[in-house]
């Protein structure tokens, strides 16, 4: 791999770094979360940070691939998806654990999961492995919306 390319994937990469990091501001997993109503389906805490540090890393490869794939007319368009979905993943930490407004981070995992969607049907354009790569970040984000959704009904 040449400096260029690694120097793209490594700010791809940050970009992730960026919105994992926003967990690191807020009281994740701290008082107020633990005085919520659980759902009888939330994971573990320690679960979250190794898949998301898997997603993150598949969702800057993502990226790669996407940049450095043949021109075609849907590369910028899954350019700018891939920067909407990663600027709504790292607005989704603090809206739920900084502002504690559970339905508000409710609202930005909709779009999130939205976003992805159409992401995933772009990118397919441009490449398909990359695509599929997508494939467990919106299983995910699907799980986790549903998690918020009974975090947002269990808590008035």
């Amino acid at each position: 791999m040449n400096t260029h390319k690694l120097f793209t994937f490594l700010a791809f990469y940050a970009s992730t770094f960026v919105a994992a990091s926003s967990a690191a501001v807020w009281d994740v997993g701290g008082a107020w979360y633990q005085s919520l109503n659980q759902p009888s389906f939330t994971p573990p805490s320690w679960v979250f940070g190794p898949v998301w540090t898997i997603l993150y890393l598949m969702i800057a490869i993502v990226a790669y691939r996407i940049a450095y794939a043949a021109e075609t007319s849907w590369k910028m368009p899954a350019l700018a998806l891939w920067a909407l979905q990663i600027a709504l993943n790292t607005l989704w930490t603090p809206v739920f654990f900084g502002a504690k407004n559970l339905e508000g981070a409710l609202i930005y995992i909709g779009l999130l999961w939205v976003t992805i969607c159409v992401l995933i049907w772009v990118t397919r354009q441009v490449d398909k492995f990359s695509a599929l790569l997508l494939l467990p970040y919106l299983a995910w984000v699907s799980f986790a919306s549903i998690l918020n959704f009974a975090f947002w009904s269990l808590n008035p």
